[in-house]
């Protein structure tokens, strides 16, 4: 079986979120298990120079891009065992970052009729293509429309994942003879509410549309959630299913991470943890106290984050209890500058550190006793399963792949602390009771061991996506 795995940011070459994790980790997964998986995404100017270096240039061609046609190089990497193939065009790719320009739309529709036009000029026919989100969400649409017939392309399965429902590649209807240049007679597959969706035409187009997990697959079909997209979806709900993501355990591995400041293992983690907490507090300028809970977020300071809630009652919370609270994170400018305030007036209590910090997330993780976590959504998040690895017990709201990854540990079986509404009061409740039970030292430390020994590794999720390329090339 081979697979095409497309994506528009993947590690180790660029990352901007769960997206890149995701497309560094499974597709090698996947070969781990006898699956044929390569990567494609776009050779990003920003990638770094060591990381070019080790790229080889295999073929260039041109693309079609509506009326014109489009310089295309095609670009080979390794890594750990996996084929990178780089998409080389500069007017699209030379920028700072990933995202964010005006003219995104042509880049990425660019992008995924690269992946198509590429696939005569290298050594590699997928079985099936397996497109990510709504920058390669045109690839299933441009090969049922236009090159599922065209010799070589034949008996292809395309698959689609939708990590986020919200952002959809929505724009005006003049972009379809100007950039999409999709015939006539299909337009309809990417037109909807009066404007072209990228991602509705993949959720038409594709053999199999997949979610990061479960409960966010049932979520996606209810007004709520879905951003608009429901009645598309419900049509199609046959061919939709959640596979929950994992997280990649060699790079988030308490007991080798160069990152943190004391390595621990799950049969020996007190003490460490403890080092690592101390150093924490001491680098966010905040007291050194052992028995004080710290609590750690990690997250991107925008609504859905249920940072609503967060500024709602973490006043009530700080003034009223003996913690500490630790954010890391960038995003929205209200929601950056309350934490700022809030750290200024309480000191002692509150450390912010704004920006995108992978090796201080992970001195977060290690050196705090609790995760908060309070999503308004969430499709399926990482950082729960990162937190439990490193020892620091979740406190989430039960919503998408949250659901999923994280039990009450009310019962005494659970991992976590779970509310269920979206309501401020709920997660200062849930709050509470977590800090109640951290002064509980023998049954904090079953907790703790028991978060960190959970499996949330690739290999169960790489075999439920072999199952269902499997099922999808028996049809």
């Amino acid at each position: 079986m081979k697979v095409l795995y497309v994506a528009s940011e993947a590690l180790p070459f660029m990352a901007s979120g769960g997206l890149g994790d995701v497309a560094g980790s499974l597709p090698q997964a996947l070969r781990k298990r006898m699956v044929g998986c390569r990567v494609v995404m776009p050779m990003y100017d920003t990638i770094k120079q060591e990381l070019k270096d080790t790229m080889t240039f295999i073929t260039s061609f041109t693309v079609p891009v509506a009326w014109r046609r489009q310089y295309c190089g095609v670009f080979e990497a390794k890594y750990n065992g996996v084929i990178y193939y780089l998409i080389d065009n500069q007017y699209y790719f030379k920028r700072d970052g990933i995202y964010g320009y005006y003219d995104d739309a042509e880049r990425f529709a660019f992008f995924s009729r690269a992946v198509l036009e590429m696939l005569p000029h290298i050594d590699f026919k997928p079985d099936i293509i397996h497109c990510n989100d709504w920058q390669s969400a045109l690839v299933p649409v441009y090969y049922s429309t236009m090159y599922a017939q065209a010799p070589g392309y034949e008996n292809i399965k395309t698959v689609f994942t939708i990590h986020n429902i919200q952002y959809q590649g929505t724009y005006g209807k003049e972009l379809i003879p100007e950039v999409l240049g999709i015939p006539a007679e299909y337009t309809s597959v990417v037109e909807y509410d009066n404007d072209v969706n990228f991602m509705k035409g993949a959720i038409e187009s594709a053999n199999r549309i997949t979610t990061v997990s479960p409960s966010y697959a049932n979520e996606i079909l209810d007004p709520w959630y879905s951003h608009g997209l429901d009645p598309i979806l419900n049509e199609r709900s046959w061919k939709l299913s959640g596979i929950l993501n994992g997280i990649d355990v060699d790079l988030y591995n308490p007991e080798t991470d160069k990152d943190i400041f004391k390595t621990y293992s799950t049969s020996d983690f007190t003490s460490g943890k403890a080092k690592n907490k101390k150093a924490l507090q001491e680098l966010m300028g905040l007291p050194q106290k052992a028995d004080t809970p710290l609590i750690g977020m990690v997250t991107r300071l925008v609504s859905h984050k249920g940072l609503d809630l967060v500024k709602a009652v973490l006043e009530e919370l700080i003034v009223t209890t003996d913690v500490q609270v630790v954010v890391l994170g960038s995003g929205e400018w209200q929601y950056e500058e309350f934490f700022k305030d809030i750290a200024r007036r309480h000191p002692d209590q509150v450390a912010i550190n704004l920006g995108f910090n992978p090796p201080l997330s992970k001195k977060v993780y290690a050196g705090s006793d609790m995760f908060l976590m309070p999503s308004q959504s969430e499709p399926c998040g990482l950082s729960q399963m990162i937190a439990l690895r490193y020892g620091s017990v979740p406190i989430v709201r039960e919503t998408g792949g949250l659901r999923d990854s994280i039990q009450d540990s009310g019962d005494g079986e659970g991992n976590g602390f779970v509310f269920s509404n979206y309501n401020a009061h709920d997660m200062l409740h849930t709050i509470h009771r977590a800090i109640d039970g951290y002064q509980n030292k023998k049954g904090w430390k079953i907790l703790v061991k028991r978060g960190m020994e959970c499996d949330y590794s690739w290999g169960k999720s790489a075999n439920e996506y072999i199952k269902l390329y499997k099922d999808l090339l028996k049809g």
